[in-house]
């Protein structure tokens, strides 16, 4: 049995109710090659959603700044400067990019970029310590979601070209399953203190890195046909044409009025923490917050990405209706003072995690299938530009917890689910 009749049957064992359909949004030649390019995105995508898991910033980099002594008001940046980091550039680098026939040379780029500033996290974590190990890890962690926010501009339109509209979802799903078995193992280990803590946090950060540089080899393997190059033009130009998709194409804004609603449930646990570390719960539980976190994706990335391959419409409905319970439950437990009970708090984070995966996948293959060959790219851009600034904007929600409390934010926050679920209703089914 040769290797590649071993791909395709391995492929079409996983893709169980599209056996024998035609490839749909891609050429004849691109679906010749589906098989070993499905493979080869799941590989690459495991390997960098595995090392997110090692460095997140709302809770493992917050961790490490804490015992290095590094000033609050540093930590208060990491989830902005990741966020924001990776989104903010995308506008002005789309340009760029769509001068390149074959991006995944860009996206590998990006990808090795991102592990070679893990690594400079995992350096600066054993070297230095206080205001100057705060300040460098926000430094590198601002080129990590720079390096990340190439790979964003680059990979729906790569994944557009390699794998057909309806498997798609099933590739990242899968991959995001994949990946949170390394972070289930990761979190057990700070769990129930297996290895020294900050050994172990050190060490997750050096493998972070080996994983993105590794993802990066893999996915220069793919096998991606040139594309239109059209649209590379300046930034400012290129902006100005991006704008314009906003102001023609109506489905475009409401799907970016639903994304950025949706950014509740990126927002909401540091409020979440904040609040339980008030009624008891606290850093010490670190390990049990990332389980919670992974076990979410576990149980729920691939039943998201196969559900996003049928109406990825109603996956973002779905999403802000689980969100929506899970925020209002939380305010209202914050309220009630009875946060610090047991576990409440991870069992609520895993909750919100589950809308999170959903949103995440569900955008994503919204975008990429309502989106055209030739806009995807800017599209995917233009998305990622608004939800930067969304994001970035999301400081706002600390004034309100100063005045008002968490429970406060954390009610809001239940409100944006619950609106999202109004606009996701006015979006177009795109898999039909």
């Amino acid at each position: 049995m040769t290797s590649r009749s071993t791909t395709e049957k391995a492929f079409q064992s996983i893709i169980i109710d599209d056996e024998g359909r035609a490839c749909a949004d891609i050429p004849e030649s691109a679906c010749k090659q589906e098989p070993g390019n499905f493979f080869k995105h799941v590989g690459a995508l495991a390997l960098t959603k595995s090392a997110d898991g090692l460095v997140d910033p709302k809770l493992v980099l917050s961790w490490l700044m804490t015992s290095l002594g590094a000033p609050v008001a540093l930590i208060g940046l990491l989830v902005p400067v990741r966020e924001a980091g990776a989104l903010l550039p995308q506008l002005l680098t789309a340009g760029f990019l769509r001068k390149l026939p074959r991006r995944k040379w860009a996206w590998a780029a990006g990808s090795m970029v991102q592990g070679l500033a893990a690594a400079a996290i995992g350096l600066i974590a054993i070297s230095l310590t206080g205001v100057a190990a705060g300040w460098a890890i926000v430094l590198a962690l601002a080129i990590l979601a720079v390096a990340r926010s190439v790979c964003s501009v680059c990979y729906k339109d790569v994944l557009g070209k390699t794998i057909a509209k309806s498997r798609r979802g099933t590739a990242t799903g899968l991959a995001g399953s994949i990946a949170s078995v390394t972070v289930i193992i990761y979190a057990l280990a700070l769990s129930f203190n297996l290895v020294d803590r900050m050994l172990l946090v050190t060490g997750g950060l050096f493998l972070a890195g080996l994983a993105w540089i590794a993802s990066g080899l893999l996915f220069a393997t793919l096998q991606e046909e040139a594309g239109a190059t059209e649209g590379g033009k300046s930034a400012l130009k290129e902006a100005w044409k991006n704008f314009s998709y906003l102001r023609d194409d109506p489905q475009l804004r409401r799907f970016i009025l639903t994304r950025g609603l949706l950014t509740a449930t990126a927002l909401a646990p540091p409020f979440m923490i904040a609040v339980g570390s008030e009624a008891g719960e606290g850093y010490d539980k670190l390990g049990f917050l990332v389980l919670a976190s992974a076990l979410a994706s576990l149980c729920s990335s691939f039943v998201w990405g196969r559900l996003s391959d049928r109406s990825s419409r109603k996956v973002l409905i779905f999403s802000g209706i689980v969100a929506t319970v899970i925020l209002t439950a939380t305010s209202w437990l914050a309220f009630a003072g009875t946060l610090s009970g047991g576990y409440i708090l991870p069992v609520l984070l895993f909750g919100l995690m589950i809308a999170y995966q959903g949103v995440r996948l569900g955008r994503s293959t919204h975008l990429v299938d309502m989106a055209g060959k030739d806009t995807r790219a800017a599209y995917t851009a233009l998305s990622n530009t608004i939800i930067g600034l969304l994001l970035l904007a999301g400081g706002l929600f600390s004034l309100i917890a100063h005045m008002y409390g968490g429970e406060a934010v954390l009610a809001v926050m239940a409100g944006m689910s619950g609106l999202a679920i109004l606009a996701a209703w006015g979006l177009e089914e795109v898999q039909l």
